[in-house]
């Protein structure tokens, strides 16, 4: 990435969740515990996905992206952040604090991409389930997965080359305990206006799109259950999307608020735990939402235990 003459700062400190001593090793405790949570829980459930014959379906091939994503998006973060609390270091160089920018937004907006191609599912296997086996075949899945990457990808290529090429010439402390958008404009001294705006606009077409597409999936899918008279049929079909609700409103919840919104109500400790929400905790409960809500994937772990 272009560093322009402008710029000083070599590297940057990253605060962390908390300056006082006492509490670090507390931190690191839990966000140990979290991350071993987090990679156990979400590696359980792509091993039983893949060994268990019942469960090679497009729902159960992209649930398993979607704990992969979990686990990546976790790595990004949390391993480091430990590491400097063991070491006692803040630092991260400039060119690595931008790769975790890449990462972080690629993998954080795959899971957005993944959810969204999910309600898609849901919505055809609700809404027209007699075409299902013809829209959503092997070679589709994997056609929506490959783009969606290629697009997150070019998304977080857009966003770490924009603040990278901003001037960091004064503070060099980043009030977070990864490197993240909003807190490294809040340091430069250029003007970031224009990054914002650009942040603002596409950032909402990347974010936003998804989750409207979400919307109009349930929307539809609301409409087809209103017109089934089994209640029990209606009872089954809405308990395969229950799983899926709560993990996207656990997600855009915490997304909307951390980006969309001026720079000038940036608030450092509260978006921390923001940001705690949907990079760490939200992984973590995945794993537990989609296997106590599902019966299947709950049926697949018992006979897997078995074994």
């Amino acid at each position: 990435m272009d560093r322009r003459n402008s710029t000083q700062v070599t590297e940057f400190l990253l605060l962390g969740l908390s300056n006082v001593p006492e509490h670090q090793m507390v931190l690191f405790g839990v966000f140990v515990i979290m991350y071993v949570f987090t990679v156990l829980g979400n590696s359980i459930i792509i091993t039983v996905i893949r060994v268990e014959p019942q469960l090679h379906t497009p729902m159960y091939f992209f649930l398993s992206n979607l704990s992969f994503v979990d686990i990546c998006l976790t790595s990004i973060t949390v391993p480091k952040m430990l590491a400097n609390i063991l070491l006692g270091s803040k630092s991260i160089s400039f060119v690595s604090c931008f790769v975790q920018i890449f990462l972080f937004h690629s993998v954080g907006n795959m899971d957005s991409f993944l959810l969204a191609i999910m309600a898609y599912d849901r919505y055809v296997a609700i809404c027209d389930p007699l075409h299902y086996t013809t829209l959503i075949n092997s070679k589709r899945c994997i056609q929506l997965v490959a783009t969606s990457w290629l697009v997150v990808s070019l998304h977080a290529v857009l966003f770490a080359v924009m603040t990278s090429n901003l001037s960091y010439c004064g503070p060099n402390t980043i009030h977070h305990f990864f490197c993240d958008i909003p807190p490294l404009m809040k340091l430069s001294c250029s003007d970031t206006s224009t990054n914002e705006l650009i942040v603002f606009i596409e950032g909402s077409l990347i974010v936003m799109g998804p989750c409207l597409f979400i919307l109009a999936s349930y929307a539809a899918i609301l409409m087809a259950l209103l017109k089934m008279h089994s209640v029990e049929s209606r009872c089954k079909a809405f308990s395969t999307c229950a799983s899926h609700l709560t993990v996207v409103t656990m997600f855009y919840g915490t997304v909307i608020f951390m980006y969309f919104r001026p720079s000038s109500v940036y608030s450092p400790d509260y978006d921390q735990m923001v940001s705690v929400m949907y990079s760490t905790v939200t992984p973590m409960l995945n794993p537990f939402i989609y296997s106590l809500r599902n019966k299947e994937v709950k049926g697949a772990l018992f006979r897997a235990i078995r074994k």
